[in-house]
């Protein structure tokens, strides 16, 4: 793939890579610790890359990159608290591609913690 810019060709070079886009749904402990390891610190503005989709839905995610695949792991609120409550051993008992492995937080675990209780 090709970028065109001012007067210059530029060379995607990670254009021969399979695409897959990954939903929080279909989330496998292999993509999710590779996410970690890229973004051990969260993500920011400048790491999220916006499409639009088959259906012309705009779509927000952050990629990660192995040697044969570019995964663009669409991003959430599931995504973030998953990945800031990562520890590997979850995962064990789980092939490194199972999906049903990283299983949804519970919606109350993910409710900001600033408010004390009174």
């Amino acid at each position: 793939m090709f970028f065109f810019t001012s007067n210059y060709f530029i060379m995607d070079k990670n254009a021969h890579l399979k695409r897959v886009i990954v939903d929080f749904k279909k989330l496998t402990p292999e993509v999710l610790k590779l996410t970690v390891e890229r973004y051990p610190d969260g993500y920011d503005d400048r790491d999220i890359i916006s499409f639009r989709n088959a259906h012309g839905e705009r779509v927000e995610a952050v990629e990660v990159l192995t040697e044969d695949t570019k995964y663009l792991v669409k991003i959430s609120e599931k995504l973030e608290y998953t990945m800031e409550n990562y520890d590997e051993s979850d995962y064990d008992d789980y092939d490194d591609d199972d999906p049903e492995a990283v299983v949804a937080p519970n919606p109350k675990d993910m409710v900001d913690g600033d408010e004390e209780d009174n």
